[in-house]
């Protein structure tokens, strides 16, 4: 699962969900509330918090689709490739 760091600044770009609400790994961030903008906010506060950057190739959809696949994108960025 992902830290706590992550989920408090996730939730922060998540309008529809409840703060008592749990957040599931499979929800969909966009049913959630989060739109084109607050995905270009959330990607350069995750940047900002991990002192990472995010690839080109990462740069879609399919990546903010939920908690877990962001948490993957996120960490296979803030570790050195074997």
């Amino acid at each position: 699962m992902w830290d706590q760091q992550f989920d408090h600044l996730l939730r922060r770009h998540l309008p529809f969900l409840d703060p008592q609400e749990e957040l599931n790994a499979d929800s969909s961030l966009r049913d959630l509330g989060l739109d084109s903008m607050g995905t270009v906010e959330l990607l350069a506060s995750l940047e900002n918090l991990y002192d990472v950057r995010f690839v080109d190739d990462m740069l879609n959809m399919e990546s903010f689709a939920t908690p877990a696949v962001l948490w993957r994108t996120l960490s296979s960025v803030a570790q050195p490739a074997v």
